[in-house]
């Protein structure tokens, strides 16, 4: 896992004083820019030697953003009319601390890590990203949650105004969109709260201004535009389980033994890729992450809690 702090930045990486000001600049004031990407390829957990970072353009172009419509370019065409400026968060359920807390008072204090992860989608593609962003479980820790949070709850926005997907483009969908994870899952030291990516602020298309990225599961657990954290004692009923629960389960662990009902997952296509270079490659258990994760879910059938 490649992880730089404050400490190690040198002159030339520094936020100039007018950015830091800006409210945006606030969230990754902390981090430094692709620098890290020269470093050896051991640095990162999960790194395998044929990995290359995807273009930055391939990542903020080609999303699943629904909430703005189902083409894979809607989220980039119309993203931009989503306000993202107040942000504020609802913390409830078993926790000592909750209410609702401005997005700038939740991160503050935080240290922004930079860290290179494989993105794989249930669609069988798959990027190589640095996303820059805090650990969940440094967030989740300052609310103090009790004996009783076994699994967290998030909630996406839901402004149809500003979200035309969320007018009808994708109506079988019960808005807003819901994600969970076990407390374990949620606490991991690989599980990162994003705010940036490519060293700059993370795009409104990509889930600003905070999305959640859990790198060795597929790519619907890491749920956008964050607006509520729920500490609940049972397993949170996510969004695309509630929409088809024999192709999306609630774990999502990346595993190509396990088949979507109308594809294979024992192979991704790594994008970029082309009609004469199509990049694909087997698919990896947990995402090639196993070394980190597997012992979460130790003894689990995970055909059946797939």
């Amino acid at each position: 896992m490649l992880i730089r702090k404050p400490p190690t930045i040198v002159g030339s990486e520094i936020t100039p004083e007018s950015v830091y000001h800006s409210r945006r600049q606030f969230m990754t004031a902390g981090a430094v820019g692709l620098a890290a990407l020269g470093l050896p390829l051991g640095a990162t957990a999960g790194w395998q030697a044929d990995d290359e970072i995807t273009p930055e353009n391939i990542v903020t172009q080609y999303n699943n953003f629904y909430e703005f419509g189902t083409g894979k370019e809607d989220p980039a065409a119309y993203a931009h009319e989503m306000t993202t400026d107040p942000w504020s968060v609802e913390v409830s359920g078993a926790a000592n601390k909750t209410g609702t807390f401005a997005f700038e008072d939740i991160i503050k204090g935080l240290d922004v890590e930079e860290r290179i992860y494989r993105f794989r989608c249930v669609e069988a593609w798959s990027m190589v990203v640095p996303w820059m962003g805090i650990p969940l479980k440094d967030i989740l820790a300052q609310f103090e949650p009790t004996g009783n949070a076994k699994f967290v709850e998030f909630k996406t926005l839901y402004r149809p105004d500003e979200m035309r997907g969320q007018q009808g483009f994708f109506s079988s969908i019960d808005w807003p969109y819901l994600e969970g994870l076990r407390m374990d899952e949620a606490t991991h030291p690989l599980t990162l709260m994003v705010t940036g990516l490519y060293g700059k602020d993370l795009p409104n298309q990509n889930g600003a201004p905070w999305r959640l990225m859990v790198p060795w599961k597929y790519g619907f657990k890491s749920i956008k535009s964050i607006v509520s954290i729920r500490f609940t004692e049972r397993e949170p009923i996510n969004t695309w389980k509630q929409l088809q629960a024999s192709e999306y389960g609630f774990y999502a662990n990346v595993n190509p033994a396990v088949s979507h009902p109308r594809w294979s997952q024992a192979s991704e296509r790594r994008l970029p890729s082309s009609l004469f270079n199509v990049n694909r490659r087997p698919t990896l258990p947990f995402n090639g992450y196993a070394d980190e994760v597997a012992h979460l879910y130790a003894g689990m059938d995970l055909r059946k809690y797939y």
